[in-house]
């Protein structure tokens, strides 16, 4: 038998353990950094959904011509959802569509109105600027929509699509750690060889309405 010294001295000397008491301290911090990295990106990609959706939506209503339906508005909805698919946007955001327009009316009442709007989704967003109607007898509207400094307003004979996108992060991880809240972006564009702005429904096709 080795006497105490020397098998203290191999004792001292072991550093069969080292890696795995480094690994077991380390462990935590990497894995917090893992995930602090996988849901930065997986915010990232969010914004960008909901970026994407409001601009494709304005855009795509805007480029219907002669008159609108609510056939249109139902394929524009439709490519909405394929955008925003991969976030599941449809129980946790909405989309507000408005067609902005002079109210054609003179003196104090002059402004802007809504002379429909739609919406998709089932998150519990209420349009920001008004309802449809908003602005039609009065100035509500009279600087047009959108946050202050940044509203738009339409030219006389024509309209603009004004959409409103809002949806609820939902975090890869818990929610208590990674809750950022609500992602919302907005778009307008004007349409594009449009006469008459009327939504009609040929079809009878149920109506997307924002009550």
């Amino acid at each position: 038998m080795k006497p105490l010294p020397s098998r203290l001295q191999e004792l001292k000397a072991d550093e069969s353990g080292v890696a795995i008491i480094e690994f077991a301290l380390i462990a935590p911090l990497f894995l917090m950094v893992l995930c602090t990295g996988l849901e930065l990106a997986n915010y990232a990609r969010a914004q960008l959904r909901v970026s994407e959706i409001a601009m494709s939506v304005a855009d795509n209503a805007g480029r219907v011509m002669g008159g609108i339906d609510e056939a249109n508005v139902q394929e524009v909805f439709a490519g909405a959802a394929s955008i925003g698919e991969s976030i599941d946007f449809e129980p946790n955001g909405r989309i507000v569509l408005s067609s902005l327009e002079t109210n054609g009316r003179t003196g104090r009442n002059a402004g802007q109105m809504i002379r429909w709007q739609r919406c998709w989704g089932d998150g519990d967003f209420e349009p920001a600027y008004g309802t449809q109607g908003t602005g039609r007898t009065n100035d509500a509207l009279a600087q047009g929509m959108g946050r202050n400094g940044h509203r738009i307003a339409a030219s006389s004979n024509t309209a603009i699509m004004f959409v409103e996108a809002s949806y609820t992060y939902q975090p890869l991880i818990v929610a208590a750690l990674f809750d950022t809240g609500t992602i919302r972006y907005e778009s307008a564009f004007n349409v594009r060889g449009r006469q008459n702005q009327e939504l009609s429904n040929a079809q009878g096709l149920p109506v997307a309405s924002c009550d």
